[in-house]
C-alpha cells in the first residue's frame, strides 16, 4: 500500500476543484531502499542484499516488542492494583473489571512506543 500516495500522504481539501487531493513527496520511510543482510543470513537465504520500506523494520521491531513485552505491562497493573488492595479498577464488565482492567497492558506500551517514535522515527 506504501505505492500508492493516497495511504503515506496526508489528504488535503482544494477549495478552488472543491476536492479532495493527494499531493506531497512521501518521506524515505515509504520508500524501498536496499539493506545488506548478515553473513549468517547470507549463507542460508542465499541474497546479499534484501529491498525493504524502511518503515517495515520499524513494523516488526515494534510488533516484537509488543509481544514480548505486553504481558509485563499487565504485570506491572496487577501490582499497582495489590499494593493498593483493589481487586478491579472498575464494575463496567462484571467479573472482568473495568475498561482500564481490559487495557491494562497498554500503559506500559503507549510509553515506550512514543519513545520508539521520538527517538527513532522522528
Amino acid at each position: 500500500m506504501s505505492g500508492w500516495r493516497y495511504f503515506v500522504c496526508p489528504v488535503e481539501f482544494n477549495n478552488h476543484y472543491n476536492r479532495f487531493q493527494v499531493d506531497c513527496e512521501p518521506s524515505e520511510l515509504f520508500q524501498l531502499q536496499d539493506y545488506a543482510l548478515p553473513s549468517v543470513l547470507e549463507s542460508f537465504t542465499g541474497w546479499t542484499t534484501v529491498r525493504l520500506y524502511p518503515f517495515q523494520i520499524h513494523s516488526i521491531a515494534l510488533s516484537s516488542f509488543a509481544s514480548i513485552m505486553g504481558p509485563f505491562g499487565g504485570f506491572f497493573a496487577s501490582g499497582f492494583k495489590r499494593a493498593f488492595k483493589i481487586k478491579d479498577f472498575a464494575n463496567t464488565i462484571p467479573g472482568h473489571g473495568g475498561i482500564m482492567d481490559r487495557f491494562d497492558c497498554q500503559y506500559l506500551l503507549a510509553t515506550c512506543v512514543y519513545v520508539y517514535i521520538a527517538s527513532f522515527i522522528r
